[in-house]
Protein backbone atom coordinates (compact mmCIF):
# COMPACT_ATOMS: atom_id res chain seq x y z
CA UNK A 1 0.00 0.00 0.00
CA UNK A 2 1.20 3.44 -0.86
CA UNK A 3 2.38 5.40 2.17
CA UNK A 4 -0.60 7.49 3.42
CA UNK A 5 1.40 10.68 3.74
CA UNK A 6 2.58 10.50 0.14
CA UNK A 7 -0.89 9.55 -0.99
CA UNK A 8 -2.41 12.55 0.74
CA UNK A 9 0.24 14.89 -0.64
CA UNK A 10 -0.66 13.60 -4.08
CA UNK A 11 -4.39 14.03 -3.79
CA UNK A 12 -6.25 16.48 -1.58
CA UNK A 13 -9.02 15.16 0.61
CA UNK A 14 -12.43 16.79 0.74
CA UNK A 15 -13.64 18.30 3.96
CA UNK A 16 -15.77 21.35 4.55
CA UNK A 17 -15.46 23.42 7.68
CA UNK A 18 -18.92 24.15 8.95
CA UNK A 19 -19.12 27.56 10.49
CA UNK A 20 -22.12 27.54 12.78
CA UNK A 21 -21.51 30.89 14.34
CA UNK A 22 -18.88 33.46 15.13
CA UNK A 23 -17.17 33.37 18.49
CA UNK A 24 -14.66 35.61 20.10
CA UNK A 25 -11.38 33.88 20.82
CA UNK A 26 -10.22 33.17 24.30
CA UNK A 27 -7.22 35.27 25.15
CA UNK A 28 -4.38 33.03 24.06
CA UNK A 29 -1.57 35.50 23.94
CA UNK A 30 -0.28 34.40 27.32
CA UNK A 31 -0.33 30.80 26.12
CA UNK A 32 1.53 31.39 22.88
CA UNK A 33 4.82 29.53 22.98
CA UNK A 34 8.12 30.52 21.51
CA UNK A 35 11.31 28.60 20.80
CA UNK A 36 12.78 29.16 24.22
CA UNK A 37 13.14 26.54 26.94
CA UNK A 38 14.48 23.02 26.99
CA UNK A 39 11.85 21.70 24.59
CA UNK A 40 12.45 24.23 21.82
CA UNK A 41 9.59 24.27 19.31
CA UNK A 42 8.06 21.00 20.42
CA UNK A 43 4.49 19.93 19.73
CA UNK A 44 3.24 17.00 21.80
CA UNK A 45 0.75 14.84 19.88
CA UNK A 46 -1.13 12.61 22.32
CA UNK A 47 -3.41 10.02 20.73
CA UNK A 48 -5.67 7.66 22.68
CA UNK A 49 -5.23 4.12 21.37
CA UNK A 50 -4.08 1.82 18.59
CA UNK A 51 -7.01 -0.57 18.14
CA UNK A 52 -8.64 1.91 15.77
CA UNK A 53 -6.39 1.85 12.72
CA UNK A 54 -6.78 5.52 11.80
CA UNK A 55 -4.48 6.88 14.50
CA UNK A 56 -1.27 5.12 13.54
CA UNK A 57 -2.01 4.85 9.82
CA UNK A 58 -3.32 8.35 9.15
CA UNK A 59 -3.56 10.91 11.97
CA UNK A 60 0.03 10.57 13.17
CA UNK A 61 1.86 10.60 9.80
CA UNK A 62 -0.38 13.30 8.32
CA UNK A 63 0.04 15.56 11.34
CA UNK A 64 3.81 15.05 11.42
CA UNK A 65 4.17 15.69 7.69
CA UNK A 66 2.22 18.95 7.86
CA UNK A 67 4.22 20.21 10.83
CA UNK A 68 7.45 19.41 8.98
CA UNK A 69 6.18 21.27 5.92
CA UNK A 70 5.26 24.37 7.93
CA UNK A 71 8.04 24.53 10.50
CA UNK A 72 11.61 23.37 9.82
CA UNK A 73 12.68 23.68 13.43
CA UNK A 74 9.59 22.14 15.05
CA UNK A 75 9.63 18.69 16.59
CA UNK A 76 6.61 16.43 17.13
CA UNK A 77 6.71 14.35 20.30
CA UNK A 78 4.26 11.51 19.60
CA UNK A 79 2.69 9.64 22.52
CA UNK A 80 -0.03 6.96 22.47
CA UNK A 81 -1.93 6.07 25.64
CA UNK A 82 -3.12 2.58 24.62
CA UNK A 83 -6.62 3.35 25.97
CA UNK A 84 -5.22 4.10 29.45
CA UNK A 85 -6.34 7.46 30.86
CA UNK A 86 -3.78 7.39 33.68
CA UNK A 87 -1.01 6.67 31.22
CA UNK A 88 -2.14 9.59 29.08
CA UNK A 89 -2.08 11.94 32.07
CA UNK A 90 1.48 10.84 32.82
CA UNK A 91 2.49 11.31 29.19
CA UNK A 92 1.00 14.79 29.09
CA UNK A 93 2.72 15.83 32.30
CA UNK A 94 6.05 14.52 31.02
CA UNK A 95 5.57 16.43 27.76
CA UNK A 96 4.87 19.64 29.69
CA UNK A 97 7.87 19.07 31.96
CA UNK A 98 10.06 18.41 28.94
CA UNK A 99 9.14 21.80 27.50
CA UNK A 100 6.37 21.14 24.98
CA UNK A 101 5.12 24.37 23.43
CA UNK A 102 1.65 23.03 22.51
CA UNK A 103 -0.35 19.91 23.39
CA UNK A 104 -2.53 18.36 20.69
CA UNK A 105 -4.62 15.98 22.76
CA UNK A 106 -7.11 13.31 21.71
CA UNK A 107 -8.28 12.16 25.13
CA UNK A 108 -8.91 8.63 26.31
CA UNK A 109 -11.28 10.05 28.91
CA UNK A 110 -12.70 13.47 28.11
CA UNK A 111 -13.58 14.32 31.71
CA UNK A 112 -10.23 13.20 33.11
CA UNK A 113 -8.46 15.22 30.42
CA UNK A 114 -9.70 18.46 31.96
CA UNK A 115 -6.94 17.96 34.54
CA UNK A 116 -4.39 17.84 31.73
CA UNK A 117 -5.79 21.10 30.35
CA UNK A 118 -5.54 22.79 33.75
CA UNK A 119 -1.96 21.61 34.25
CA UNK A 120 -0.89 22.68 30.76
CA UNK A 121 -2.50 26.09 30.96
CA UNK A 122 -0.88 26.73 34.35
CA UNK A 123 2.42 26.28 32.52
CA UNK A 124 1.33 28.60 29.67
CA UNK A 125 1.00 25.65 27.29
CA UNK A 126 -2.12 25.80 25.09
CA UNK A 127 -4.13 22.63 24.50
CA UNK A 128 -5.82 21.72 21.22
CA UNK A 129 -8.56 19.13 21.81
CA UNK A 130 -8.18 16.88 18.80
CA UNK A 131 -11.14 14.87 17.49
CA UNK A 132 -12.69 14.54 20.99
CA UNK A 133 -13.98 17.48 22.99
CA UNK A 134 -12.33 18.59 26.25
CA UNK A 135 -13.98 21.23 28.40
CA UNK A 136 -11.96 24.46 28.71
CA UNK A 137 -9.42 23.47 26.06
CA UNK A 138 -7.95 26.39 24.15
CA UNK A 139 -9.18 25.02 20.80
CA UNK A 140 -11.17 22.07 19.51
CA UNK A 141 -11.00 20.37 16.10
CA UNK A 142 -13.39 17.58 15.15
CA UNK A 143 -16.30 16.53 13.01
CA UNK A 144 -20.02 17.04 13.57
CA UNK A 145 -20.25 13.96 15.74
CA UNK A 146 -23.96 14.03 16.48
CA UNK A 147 -24.52 14.17 12.74
CA UNK A 148 -22.33 11.06 12.38
CA UNK A 149 -24.76 9.12 14.57
CA UNK A 150 -27.74 10.52 12.68
CA UNK A 151 -26.20 9.41 9.37
CA UNK A 152 -25.70 5.92 10.73
CA UNK A 153 -29.25 5.75 12.05
CA UNK A 154 -30.72 7.10 8.81
CA UNK A 155 -28.78 4.56 6.78
CA UNK A 156 -30.01 1.72 8.97
CA UNK A 157 -33.63 2.87 8.72
CA UNK A 158 -33.33 3.07 4.94
CA UNK A 159 -31.60 -0.29 4.56
CA UNK A 160 -34.04 -2.17 6.81
CA UNK A 161 -37.19 -0.62 5.45
CA UNK A 162 -37.79 0.86 8.90
CA UNK A 163 -38.94 -2.36 10.54
CA UNK A 164 -37.47 -5.27 12.48
CA UNK A 165 -35.16 -6.03 15.39
CA UNK A 166 -31.67 -4.59 15.63
CA UNK A 167 -28.67 -4.67 17.94
CA UNK A 168 -26.92 -1.43 18.94
CA UNK A 169 -23.20 -1.23 19.74
CA UNK A 170 -21.95 2.15 20.94
CA UNK A 171 -18.46 3.42 21.73
CA UNK A 172 -16.61 3.83 25.01
CA UNK A 173 -18.51 5.78 27.70
CA UNK A 174 -15.30 7.68 28.53
CA UNK A 175 -15.04 8.95 24.94
CA UNK A 176 -16.99 12.21 24.61
CA UNK A 177 -17.52 11.57 20.91
CA UNK A 178 -19.19 8.24 21.65
CA UNK A 179 -21.95 10.00 23.56
CA UNK A 180 -22.54 12.33 20.63
CA UNK A 181 -22.66 9.43 18.14
CA UNK A 182 -25.10 7.60 20.43
CA UNK A 183 -27.31 10.67 20.85
CA UNK A 184 -27.43 11.27 17.09
CA UNK A 185 -28.30 7.65 16.40
CA UNK A 186 -31.06 7.61 19.01
CA UNK A 187 -32.45 10.84 17.53
CA UNK A 188 -33.26 8.75 14.45
CA UNK A 189 -33.79 5.23 15.77
CA UNK A 190 -36.11 6.17 18.63
CA UNK A 191 -38.54 7.72 16.16
CA UNK A 192 -38.29 4.84 13.72
CA UNK A 193 -40.07 1.50 13.42
CA UNK A 194 -36.94 -0.41 14.46
CA UNK A 195 -36.81 -2.28 17.75
CA UNK A 196 -33.50 -2.30 19.66
CA UNK A 197 -33.24 -5.79 21.13
CA UNK A 198 -30.07 -5.06 23.10
CA UNK A 199 -27.69 -2.11 23.45
CA UNK A 200 -24.03 -2.24 24.45
CA UNK A 201 -21.54 0.49 25.39
CA UNK A 202 -18.16 -0.98 24.43
CA UNK A 203 -15.67 0.13 27.15
CA UNK A 204 -12.68 0.40 24.81
CA UNK A 205 -14.16 0.26 21.28
CA UNK A 206 -12.70 -3.26 21.03
CA UNK A 207 -13.68 -5.37 18.00
CA UNK A 208 -13.23 -8.44 20.19
CA UNK A 209 -15.78 -7.10 22.69
CA UNK A 210 -18.15 -6.35 19.83
CA UNK A 211 -17.81 -9.88 18.51
CA UNK A 212 -18.37 -11.38 21.96
CA UNK A 213 -21.46 -9.24 22.60
CA UNK A 214 -22.95 -10.07 19.23
CA UNK A 215 -22.25 -13.79 19.65
CA UNK A 216 -23.94 -13.79 23.04
CA UNK A 217 -27.04 -12.13 21.56
CA UNK A 218 -27.16 -14.62 18.70
CA UNK A 219 -27.53 -17.38 21.27
CA UNK A 220 -30.96 -15.93 22.09
CA UNK A 221 -32.25 -14.95 18.67
CA UNK A 222 -32.35 -16.42 15.19
CA UNK A 223 -29.63 -14.61 13.20
CA UNK A 224 -31.81 -14.78 10.11
CA UNK A 225 -34.43 -12.65 11.88
CA UNK A 226 -32.00 -9.86 12.74
CA UNK A 227 -32.94 -6.85 10.63
CA UNK A 228 -29.70 -4.94 11.14
CA UNK A 229 -26.93 -3.84 13.49
CA UNK A 230 -25.94 -0.35 14.56
CA UNK A 231 -22.16 -0.41 15.08
CA UNK A 232 -20.66 2.94 16.02
CA UNK A 233 -17.39 2.34 14.18
CA UNK A 234 -15.79 0.01 11.66
CA UNK A 235 -13.75 -1.89 14.22
CA UNK A 236 -16.94 -2.95 15.98
CA UNK A 237 -18.61 -3.61 12.63
CA UNK A 238 -15.80 -6.05 11.92
CA UNK A 239 -16.47 -7.81 15.22
CA UNK A 240 -20.19 -8.00 14.40
CA UNK A 241 -19.42 -9.43 10.97
CA UNK A 242 -17.13 -12.06 12.48
CA UNK A 243 -19.82 -13.12 14.96
CA UNK A 244 -22.46 -13.40 12.25
CA UNK A 245 -20.14 -15.36 9.99
CA UNK A 246 -19.29 -17.75 12.82
CA UNK A 247 -23.02 -18.26 13.36
CA UNK A 248 -23.37 -19.42 9.76
CA UNK A 249 -24.85 -16.26 8.28
CA UNK A 250 -24.15 -15.87 4.56
CA UNK A 251 -26.54 -13.04 3.68
CA UNK A 252 -25.61 -10.29 6.09
CA UNK A 253 -28.06 -7.76 7.54
CA UNK A 254 -27.21 -4.07 7.17
CA UNK A 255 -24.34 -3.10 9.51
CA UNK A 256 -23.28 0.50 10.03
CA UNK A 257 -19.77 1.77 10.75
CA UNK A 258 -17.47 4.78 10.92
CA UNK A 259 -13.88 5.73 10.00
CA UNK A 260 -13.81 4.30 6.45
CA UNK A 261 -11.27 1.63 7.39
CA UNK A 262 -9.95 -0.32 4.41
CA UNK A 263 -11.42 -3.60 5.67
CA UNK A 264 -14.78 -1.87 6.05
CA UNK A 265 -14.71 -0.52 2.50
CA UNK A 266 -13.95 -4.03 1.27
CA UNK A 267 -16.85 -5.41 3.31
CA UNK A 268 -19.14 -2.71 1.94
CA UNK A 269 -18.45 -3.51 -1.71
CA UNK A 270 -18.97 -7.20 -0.83
CA UNK A 271 -22.38 -6.64 0.83
CA UNK A 272 -20.97 -7.62 4.23
CA UNK A 273 -21.39 -4.13 5.73
CA UNK A 274 -23.91 -1.55 4.60
CA UNK A 275 -22.16 1.75 5.19
CA UNK A 276 -19.44 3.68 6.96
CA UNK A 277 -18.99 7.33 7.83
CA UNK A 278 -15.95 8.85 6.17
CA UNK A 279 -14.32 11.69 8.06
CA UNK A 280 -11.57 13.27 5.92
CA UNK A 281 -8.73 12.83 8.41
CA UNK A 282 -6.32 14.74 6.21
CA UNK A 283 -8.35 17.92 6.72
CA UNK A 284 -8.54 17.40 10.47
CA UNK A 285 -4.90 16.44 11.01
CA UNK A 286 -3.51 19.19 8.82
CA UNK A 287 -5.71 21.87 10.37
CA UNK A 288 -4.54 20.76 13.81
CA UNK A 289 -0.93 20.96 12.66
CA UNK A 290 -1.47 24.43 11.19
CA UNK A 291 -3.07 25.62 14.40
CA UNK A 292 -0.29 24.18 16.54
CA UNK A 293 2.37 25.92 14.44
CA UNK A 294 0.39 29.17 14.52
CA UNK A 295 0.32 29.03 18.33
CA UNK A 296 4.06 28.37 18.48
CA UNK A 297 4.59 31.42 16.28
CA UNK A 298 2.28 33.55 18.44
CA UNK A 299 -0.48 33.77 15.82
CA UNK A 300 -4.10 33.42 16.96
CA UNK A 301 -6.56 32.22 14.28
CA UNK A 302 -9.66 34.27 13.59
CA UNK A 303 -11.76 31.79 11.60
CA UNK A 304 -13.07 29.60 14.41
CA UNK A 305 -16.62 28.97 15.56
CA UNK A 306 -17.88 28.39 19.08
CA UNK A 307 -18.54 24.88 20.41
CA UNK A 308 -19.57 24.76 24.06
CA UNK A 309 -17.48 27.83 24.79
CA UNK A 310 -14.32 26.64 23.02
CA UNK A 311 -13.03 28.17 19.74
CA UNK A 312 -13.48 25.32 17.29
CA UNK A 313 -13.26 23.92 13.80
CA UNK A 314 -16.21 21.59 13.11
CA UNK A 315 -15.91 19.51 9.93
CA UNK A 316 -18.57 17.66 7.93
CA UNK A 317 -18.64 13.84 7.77
CA UNK A 318 -19.65 11.92 4.65
CA UNK A 319 -21.81 8.78 4.43
CA UNK A 320 -20.29 6.05 2.25
CA UNK A 321 -22.08 3.06 0.72
CA UNK A 322 -21.03 0.84 -2.16
CA UNK A 323 -22.71 3.33 -4.51
CA UNK A 324 -20.30 6.19 -3.76
CA UNK A 325 -17.00 4.52 -2.74
CA UNK A 326 -15.48 5.68 -6.03
CA UNK A 327 -16.68 9.27 -5.57
CA UNK A 328 -15.49 9.61 -1.96
CA UNK A 329 -12.59 7.65 -0.51
CA UNK A 330 -11.13 6.83 -3.94
CA UNK A 331 -11.65 10.30 -5.42
CA UNK A 332 -10.00 11.85 -2.36
CA UNK A 333 -7.00 9.55 -2.52
CA UNK A 334 -7.84 8.07 0.87
CA UNK A 335 -7.43 4.66 -0.79
CA UNK A 336 -6.46 3.72 -4.31
CA UNK A 337 -8.36 1.19 -6.38
CA UNK A 338 -5.40 -1.16 -5.94
CA UNK A 339 -5.67 -0.82 -2.17
CA UNK A 340 -9.29 -1.92 -2.22
CA UNK A 341 -9.38 -4.30 -5.14
CA UNK A 342 -7.11 -7.11 -4.01
CA UNK A 343 -7.60 -10.53 -5.57
CA UNK A 344 -10.24 -11.49 -3.01
CA UNK A 345 -12.34 -8.44 -3.85
CA UNK A 346 -11.76 -8.24 -7.61
CA UNK A 347 -15.24 -9.41 -8.58
CA UNK A 348 -16.91 -7.14 -6.06
CA UNK A 349 -14.90 -4.19 -7.36
CA UNK A 350 -15.99 -4.93 -10.92
CA UNK A 351 -19.62 -5.07 -9.81
CA UNK A 352 -19.46 -1.59 -8.25
CA UNK A 353 -17.44 -0.06 -11.08
CA UNK A 354 -14.03 0.17 -9.41
CA UNK A 355 -12.25 -2.05 -11.92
Amino acid sequence: MEDPVNRYRRTAALGLIVVVGTAGLAACGANSADDSGDGGKTIALLLPETKTTRYEAFDKPLFEAKVKELCDDCTVNYLNADQDASKQQQQAQSAITDGASVLVLDPVDGKAATGIVTSAQSSDVPVIAYDRFIENADYYISFNNERVGEMQGEALVEATGDSGDILMLNGAPTDPNAGQFKKGAHNVLDDSGLNILAEYDNPDWSPDNAQQFTSSQLNNIDPAQLAGVYAANDGQAGGVFAALKAAGVTEFPPITGQDAELAAIQRIISDQQYMTVYKPIKTEAERAAELAVDLINGDDPSDTTDFEGVPSYILEPISVTKDNVKDTVVADGFYSVDDICTTEYADACTAVGLQ
